[in-house]
């Protein structure tokens, strides 16, 4: 029986004689010197290959390699034509991966500077191998994981990257990437299965059992694939080398840990980067909170340095190239981006507004009611966008968190600290400290330093949106009626 890498699953461009003879070895569970043992040959001879050193071993080393790893008649006839491609297979695996860029973003990053340095140290270090970054819908997610890639690239890390479906995207995409396809595949290696529609049966206790691959889904952290095999491909085409993979969008519910797990050991030089609205909550996960761009002071001295003002401004001259950045105009540009938490989504449907108004009318406007500014006025996805992220967002807080949240809309629009939540809410400190980590996970609030005190804001744009009737309905009768007519 054939074990282990079959050469069908194996790209030619990327079979190199190493990477084949490893694949094999982790799928049949060998350590390097399992397989030494088995077939006569020194660890050092079978490290050299797998790393590449050694390009163009001999026959009889092959043959001995292949009786080793109990290959079957096709797998030795693909190990074995490796061998004879000798350097060819390896040069080629390394200019594919020399080619896997990240997608090429739209607009330069505003104010993220030591965000992206801290993620691409982790990173490249090694010292983090799986980082989340979470955030707020529209808070710049995705750029700040652009920038990191692109950090990672030029330090010589090939970057697989996979943009979930959905998912809005301020970049360019590489369609010529020859692993774009791989992304994708170790994307969806990496998702739980489709849950059966059968329903669960109650015991007599009166508990719920599930039964098949469900039961498997249903575990704490997604354990729904602990026997699938990592994709060949993947395997092949990476070996031992650092890359960076990144999943743009992800629904961390639908990921499956021990895929991830497997999948990092047999990859050692493998980092994954993750951006999503909510954590996976895994062990080994680095959770990276990201907030809105630091906004000035309303009281404060107009400048425009603040990241918030330096965003919006990019955007006003691409709305209006006429506004002058002086001391009137700086004043509005920074209540405005004040008024809405330095939001960078918020604040670029707010400066698409600058077609139909003027800069101190959308002042007025934001410090009155930023609810409607929220539509971007060229783009229709956007507001939908940040309208269906936030909603997304307050639905999925467990319901404390989410009583706060009304609480704070209902309060005075001010900054709170935690002796505020539990006078709101009356419950015990350990309590309410938990509920204020959920609302900054979920980026609904951000840390506040205005008053030179640990305190925090809840975003006006969740205010705006949060307050926001839902569509009525028609009453029965009236229905009734028109179904009459």
């Amino acid at each position: 029986m054939t074990t282990g890498l079959s050469p069908e699953g194996t790209s030619t461009a990327t079979a190199a004689i190493g990477v084949l003879i490893r694949g094999h070895r982790l799928r049949i569970g060998l350590t390097q010197r399992e397989l030494a043992d088995l077939s006569t040959i020194s660890v050092r001879a079978i490290r050299d290959l797998e790393k590449g050193k050694a390009l163009r071993p001999r026959a009889d080393t092959v043959r001995l390699i292949a009786d080793g790893l109990r290959l079957g008649p096709r797998a030795r006839a693909a190990l074995e034509d490796a061998a004879r491609r000798g350097s060819q297979g390896g040069a080629g695996r390394h200019q594919l991966l020399e080619r896997c860029a990240p997608p090429v973003p739209l607009h330069p990053m505003i104010g993220r500077q030591a965000e992206a340095t801290v993620l691409a140290e982790e990173l490249r270090s090694g010292a983090e191998r799986l980082i989340t970054v979470v955030g707020l819908s529209g808070v710049g997610k995705t750029r700040l994981a652009l920038e990191t890639a692109a950090r990672l690239h030029d330090a010589g890390l090939p970057v697989l990257w996979h943009t979930a479906p959905g998912t809005a995207s301020d970049c360019l995409p590489h369609d010529g990437d020859p692993l774009t396809a791989l992304a994708t595949t170790c994307a969806a290696h990496l998702r739980l299965p489709d849950r059966p529609t059968a329903p669960p049966h109650a015991t007599e206790s009166g508990t719920q059992h599930l039964d098949g691959p469900e039961a498997a889904a249903g575990t704490p952290y997604g354990f729904g694939g602990r026997d699938a095999q990592p994709p060949a491909e993947l395997l092949a085409a990476l070996g031992d080398r650092d890359a960076l993979l990144v999943l743009d969008g992800a629904d961390c519910a639908r990921l499956d840990f021990a895929r991830l797990s497997r999948l990092l050991r047999e990859l050692p030089g493998l980092r994954v980067l993750v951006t999503a609205d909510a954590p996976w909550d895994v062990p080994g996960e680095r959770l990276f909170l990201l907030a809105p761009l630091d906004a000035p002071r309303p009281d404060g001295t107009p400048s425009a340095d603040a990241p918030a003002v330096r965003f919006l401004l990019s955007r006003i001259r691409r709305a209006r190239p006429d506004i002058v950045a002086d001391e009137r105009s700086l004043g509005d540009v920074a209540r405005v981006a004040h008024g809405l938490d330095g939001h960078p989504l918020a604040l670029a449907a707010a400066a698409s507004w600058l077609t139909v108004c003027d800069l101190p009318t959308l002042r007025g406007i934001v410090e009155t009611d930023p609810a409607p500014l929220l539509d971007h006025l060229s783009d229709g996805t956007s507001g939908s966008h940040l309208r269906d992220g936030v909603t997304r967002t307050l639905d999925g807080l467990p319901a404390g968190p989410r009583d706060l949240v009304a609480r704070l809309c209902a309060a005075a629009d001010a900054d709170f600290d935690l002796d505020e939540v539990v006078r709101l809410t009356g419950r015990p400190l350990p309590d309410c400290g938990r509920m204020v980590r959920a609302l900054l996970i979920g980026g609904v609030i951000r840390p506040s330093t205005d008053h030179g005190r640990s305190a925090f804001r809840l975003l006006r744009v969740v205010r705006a949106l949060a307050a926001i009737p839902p569509a009525i309905s028609p009453a029965p009768a009236a229905v009734a009626a028109s179904a009459a007519a």
